[in-house]
């Protein structure tokens, strides 16, 4: 390959991300792991430029052609895990997707124990984008608690919190409804933190019991059936994600 011809090349682990087999940041991982050959030539490194014209092959498998970028929401009932592949045998998102849908990966990820709404997408590239915080789309959980709350309590979160040696930003909660024992409160974050919401209700002595993501940015759960997969329309994902487009055409 040329200098000019490189020139006009892209990152591998950008064109994997793209082609909707990974993260870039799995992909390099993937890399380091030997996975990866470059026109018959296992990879040794991800500061690896290639254009169309080199042969990506991963696992053993040729490198699919870019596919159109595509989003689609997941109504993701508890106890899956999401992950490609659980170690403990446990059963995963994938396993329970339909078989007609494209490779797909998560943006974020619910715990075992959450359900609601899970956002799929075929672009690794829209995925780093969407879960960047500085992005600023906000996360919406329903979380059933037990012990007593105020709505007074809940305000004090606006001004973040430190809770087993992690600081939290600030995150808005709304009191629902208090029944007996239990309450249900509405949570909003920016972050996406490992068990953001578990903990930080347990900062302030509640235990959730029951936690459903209803939205992820302009995405709404709705009325989707659990376990139900829908797509967002073309036109529809070009109007939310305006930046990732624009950005994507910058760094053409």
């Amino acid at each position: 390959m040329t200098i000019e011809e490189k020139s006009k090349g892209e990152r591998i682990a950008k064109v994997m991300a793209r082609a909707g087999l990974c993260s870039r940041r799995q992909a390099e991982q993937w890399i380091a792991e030997a996975r990866v050959e470059v026109n018959g030539e296992i990879l040794m490194t991800p500061a690896c430029v290639v254009t169309d014209d080199d042969e990506i092959v991963v696992d053993g498998r040729k490198l699919p052609g870019k596919e159109k970028t595509r989003l689609f929401l997941y109504h993701k009932p508890a106890g899956l895990v999401t992950t490609n592949k659980d170690e403990q045998g446990r059963d995963t998102v994938f396993d329970k997707l339909p078989k007609e849908l494209p490779r797909l990966m998560t943006v974020g990820r619910l715990d075992i124990n959450t359900e609601g709404l899970l956002l799929l997408t075929n672009d690794g590239e829209l995925a780093r984008y969407l879960e960047l915080p500085a992005t600023g789309w906000k996360r919406t959980y329903r979380a059933r608690v037990y012990g007593r709350v105020t709505q007074n309590k809940l305000d004090k979160l606006k001004e973040g919190i430190r809770y087993d040696g992690i600081r939290y930003d600030s995150i808005e909660a709304k009191l629902e409804t208090q029944q007996g024992g239990n309450a249900w409160i509405e949570i909003t974050l920016k972050e996406g933190k490992n068990r953001e919401v578990r903990n930080v209700m347990e900062a302030i002595d509640l235990k959730v019991n029951r936690l459903i993501r209803v939205s992820y940015g302009s995405f709404h759960l709705g009325t989707l059936p659990k376990g139900s997969v829908m797509e967002v329309k073309t036109v529809r994902l070009k109007e939310e994600v305006s930046g990732f487009y624009k950005q994507q055409e910058a760094k053409k």
